[in-house]
């Protein structure tokens, strides 16, 4: 017979899932999703491209030890988030950009976006996007200085001096363009650029893997990446044709890198699927109007961050249905 009084019981609130995930295993497969693109950077860039990967790392993992460790909180870097927020912040600084540099990015990162809002989960904007905003906002020349690609920049100390695509074409030299770049070169990475945009393969080959093992879903990325590509067929300027201007900007710039790794973020998107596929949507727009009518030729870091807001209200407004309820009390759940 068995003796209740001496059983161990676990009360906790529902839903009650038994599951093998945990935040470091699915913290894993994001690292995992872009080790393709980080080759790739090495690979067009060289070892400084790995060595500014390795320092953004390295920091965002030390300022959140240390936030936790001087706050008396218990510590959270073995849940491998910061390491994902550092890659995360890297990828979208170019290869150039000097390490103390990015070191202060990953400080508004962890500490200033994640840590102060209560950790991991508790933020509302992506971290290694505001880390990238504010630096871009602080050191605009050192952000927006392009290395050439296939230029093997050494580890310490490194010039350069390219244009990249987007800014090619938001000069409006067309001509240019199409003669410097290729829609081949786009798509494998033979461009410059920030780090995580130089190829956009490697980026859908990550994104193919979280999607595989169920880690993001396509909702968010395919709404994104197919906005802007109805949106710059529709739109093409002349001197180029149409389905060449849509490839030039869904392959170029930080798009792919964004859609499929920075707005699936669980803690700043939609937790619903209609939220997910509007919240793409919304993305997609942005950066077609910030690329098209404002000054910066990029917009994919903004309309991520500035989407990210309405997170909350997509959430308020589009609830999943209740499973088992009649329809009639789905509408009315739905309604409140």
């Amino acid at each position: 017979m068995t003796d209740y009084k001496n059983l161990k019981l676990i009360a906790s609130s529902s839903p009650h899932i038994r599951s093998n995930e945990s935040t470091r295993t699915i913290m894993m497969d994001v690292i995992i999703a872009m080790i393709p693109a980080l080759i790739m950077s090495v690979f067009v860039f060289g070892f400084r491209a790995l060595a500014l990967t390795l320092v953004s790392v390295a920091a965002c993992v030390f300022w959140e030890w240390g936030y936790r460790k001087l706050l008396k909180k218990p510590q959270s870097i073995g849940d491998l988030s910061a390491v994902v927020t550092g890659m995360l912040l890297a990828f979208v600084c170019p290869p150039t950009l000097p390490y103390w540099m990015i070191i202060i990015g990953a400080f508004f990162a962890i500490v200033v976006v994640k840590q102060l809002f209560g950790g991991i989960g508790c933020n509302f904007m992506n971290p290694a996007l505001v880390g990238r905003a504010v630096l871009l906002a602080s050191y605009a020349t050192a952000m927006t200085t392009w290395a050439v690609p296939m230029s093997k920049l050494s580890i310490f100390g490194s010039n350069a001096d390219a244009v990249t695509p987007l800014a090619i074409m938001k000069g409006g030299d067309l001509a240019s363009l199409t003669s410097n770049y290729s829609v081949v070169d786009m798509f494998l990475g033979r461009i410059g650029g920030s780090l995580g945009e130089v190829s956009a393969l490697m980026l859908l080959l990550g994104g193919v893997y979280l999607v595989i093992r169920k880690v993001i879903s396509w909702h968010t990325p395919v709404a994104f990446i197919a906005t802007v590509a109805v949106l710059c067929l529709i739109s093409a300027p002349a001197g180029i044709s149409a389905v060449d201007y849509m490839l030039y900007n869904v392959f170029g710039g930080g798009l792919m890198l964004g859609a499929i790794f920075m707005a699936t973020d669980y803690a700043t998107s939609p937790v619903t699927k209609p939220g997910q596929i509007i919240f793409g949507i919304g993305c997609g727009l942005l950066t077609c109007f910030i690329r098209r009518f404002g000054s910066y030729p990029e917009g994919v870091c903004y309309s991520i961050l500035i989407m990210n807001c309405t997170t909350w209200l997509l959430d308020k407004y589009i609830r999943p249905t209740i499973y088992g309820a009649p329809k009639k009390e789905k509408k009315e759940a739905a309604a409140k």
